[in-house]
């Protein structure tokens, strides 16, 4: 392809001429011509100031002005969550009257929940086992009882009716102040029934049934609180264990032997101790199943019916064995 090398100029060739060696200083007029970049784009030329060297043309290039750094400027919309606007201003306030916190997410609903429930279920126990000691020590009401069975019968019928509405009425049972006065009706009358039940029974037997039955469910409702291990998913055994306990109490109604009597209380306290872990883990709120915050009276109630009837069972235990 013809080029135009009219601006070029000749160079010396590599062979050495004659008269003209490699230390030899090239002949006068001899330059390299600077390369020209005025033509291309993008390329910016020297600035004016700069002083042409010898044999090179002073080029009158333009000269660009450095820019000067100034102030950083945010966008006055900018996210206030991910790209806060750096300001002197304060932060907005915002309005969280719409955040609401559901069931156990928060930690201090989920303990004034636990507090709750065992504050309602001490003053239950209390209740309960005072009327114990006085069905046990005063030797006039343990004769009235004992000569008053029917007694036993009115109190079982003022008992299973606000245990069915606490148990099947969700509504009623979160409720207040119908939700406690019912959970007050059911303390006493299953009071009376645990106190009447205790007075067939002499003062040791009574006294020894108490003491295991604090250590069992201390040790129980500790240990379930500290597990990792999820009682909660063995509801559907224990429902089976408990029809089963139920149709072994009818044939033990029939059959009179004492053996059968000790094994039977034994799988009672057995399944109730069992019943126990799985409903204070239902107050955690951690595991597969849990009670929502509101169910204080439920959960109370729960507690409450299975340290009774692991009383009971072991009572009858001791009782039968000392015989």
């Amino acid at each position: 392809m013809a080029q135009d090398k009219s601006g070029y100029v000749k160079l010396v060739e590599d062979v050495p001429q004659e008269g003209h060696g490699f230390d030899q200083p090239p002949p006068p007029g001899f330059v390299i011509p600077p390369p020209n970049y005025a033509g291309m784009p993008g390329v910016p030329g020297p600035p004016a100031y700069c002083q042409a060297a010898p044999g090179f043309p002073h080029a009158p290039f333009p000269h660009a002005p450095f820019p000067q750094p100034g102030p950083v400027l945010y966008p006055t919309n900018a996210d206030p969550i991910n790209h806060p606007q750096q300001s002197d201003d304060p932060p907005p306030v915002y309005d969280n009257q719409e955040i609401t916190l559901s069931g156990f997410d928060d930690k201090s609903v989920r303990r004034a929940f636990v507090r709750k429930v065992f504050l309602v279920l001490t003053v239950q126990l209390t209740v309960t086992f005072s009327f114990v000691a006085l069905f046990t020590f005063n030797t006039n009401i343990k004769a009235f009882v004992r000569q008053n069975s029917w007694t036993y019968w009115v109190s079982y019928l003022i008992f299973i009716i606000p245990l069915i509405s606490i148990s099947c009425c969700g509504e009623f049972r979160r409720k207040h102040p119908w939700n406690m006065v019912a959970l007050s009706i059911l303390t006493l009358s299953m009071s009376y029934m645990t106190g009447m039940i205790a007075s067939f029974y002499d003062t040791y037997t009574v006294i020894m049934a108490v003491g295991i039955t604090v250590v069992v469910c201390f040790t129980v409702v500790v240990f379930s609180l500290q597990s990792k291990y999820d009682f909660t998913s063995c509801v559907g055994v224990l429902f089976v264990c408990m029809i089963v306990l139920f149709v072994f109490g009818i044939l033990c109604i029939f059959i009179r032997n004492n053996i059968l009597q000790i094994v039977y209380a034994s799988l009672g306290a057995l399944i109730f101790t069992c019943f126990l872990a799985v409903d204070t883990q239902l107050l955690l709120g951690n595991k597969k199943l849990s009670l929502n915050p509101e169910e204080y009276v439920f959960g109370a109630l729960n507690l409450y019916l299975d340290i009774i009837n692991i009383f009971l069972f072991i009572l009858q235990i001791v009782g039968r064995s000392r015989n």
